[in-house]
């Protein structure tokens, strides 16, 4: 049974999505709208679009309230949680290279925005929060696969803002008894996500680039592999997470599969040509490595399996071939 569908069986609850007008945080909105919830959303809109909030809201717009807001303002937090039985927080600033360049906001939103969304959420006396961590807390640990209880020193700023996420939420589980739970996100990707800005996920980014024709950037040799989770594989997480009884600590969200730089472009290649035979031709140019990239990354689900009953839906492959209209057509519709 999935999580949707034991959320049509209980009773409705308030729901707190935080990010809601980003990508995995308006999959969210739409899921709890569809199983009947009541759902309150809270974003500024500074990477999220009111587009994606708009498609959200379609599953129940009687049952859906939007709060324009920021996380690194404690009113608005306050605001939004009032009255909420369970939050979901997704709001952060993505993107290593992005805190690398910014450290101050990623640790402003990343860190000071949880901590504030955290606190109002025990103030208001919610049952649990599940929050989104990330595999990056991994650091340089050097064994594969990834398992929640081994990890390394973090290579970037937005990989401490994650850790400290977690043991911030550590400290709320152990002194005022909340239930929290923290899901490290490898590699989302789907509909919704912002394929323009230089800190774009590198899926839609090369949608993007094949489908006008440009060639695409691998950073390496493109031996770099990661565990890429399609988003419908996330939203189950975070609802199995919010329902089952006892669930804490932090648990890994991804498919279990590890896919190339070089593979994944070949795929993405692939479902670009069967709408425009002609980027068969393009071959992906090559970069230097970034700095505070990993070299490789795969996911140890089993915790999850056992203690969530997570059981991923969509593989790397079935997610692009799922999510290959959306992409494309967000890009015919990019000036």
């Amino acid at each position: 049974m999935l999580a949707d569908d034991l959320l049509r069986s209980a009773p409705a609850q308030t729901w707190l999505v935080t990010g809601a007008a980003g990508f995995i945080g308006s999959h969210l909105v739409e899921a709890l709208l569809a199983a009947g919830q009541r759902v309150v959303g809270l974003d500024n809109y500074a990477t999220g679009h009111r587009a994606n909030v708009e498609a959200a809201g379609r599953a129940g717009a009687d049952r859906f309230r939007m709060v324009e807001g920021d996380i690194r303002d404690p009113d608005a937090c306050r605001e939004a949680v009032a009255g909420a039985d369970v939050v979901l927080h997704q709001a952060a600033l993505g993107s290593v290279p992005r805190s690398i360049a910014d450290p101050l906001a990623t640790d402003a939103v990343n860190v000071h925005g949880f901590l504030n969304v955290a606190w109002a959420a025990k103030e208001t006396g919610v049952s649990r929060m599940v929050y989104a961590s990330s595999s990056s807390v991994y650091g340089d640990h050097p064994a594969l696969p990834k398992v929640e209880a081994e990890v390394g020193t973090p290579l970037s700023p937005y990989a401490v803002s994650k850790k400290a996420d977690e043991l911030y939420a550590r400290a709320f589980a152990d002194h005022y008894g909340m239930g929290m739970v923290g899901l490290r996100y490898f590699n989302v990707f789907g509909p919704r996500q912002d394929p323009d800005g230089p800190y774009a996920a590198v899926i839609p980014r090369w949608f993007d680039a094949l489908a006008d024709g440009r060639p695409c950037t691998i950073y390496g040799d493109g031996e770099t592999s990661r565990d890429f989770c399609y988003v419908a594989n996330v939203v189950q997480a975070n609802l199995r997470a919010a329902v089952t009884p006892g669930a804490s600590g932090v648990y890994n969200v991804a498919f279990g599969e590890r896919t190339t730089l070089n593979e994944l472009y070949a795929a993405i290649q692939d479902r670009v040509a069967e709408r425009r035979p002609e980027v068969e031709r393009l071959d992906p140019v090559y970069a230097d490595f970034r700095p505070g990239d990993v070299r490789h990354s795969l996911a140890d689900v089993s915790r999850a399996r056992r203690d969530l009953g997570y059981a991923p839906t969509h593989s790397a492959a079935q997610g692009l071939t799922e999510a290959a209209d959306w992409y494309l057509r967000h890009a015919a519709a990019t000036p």
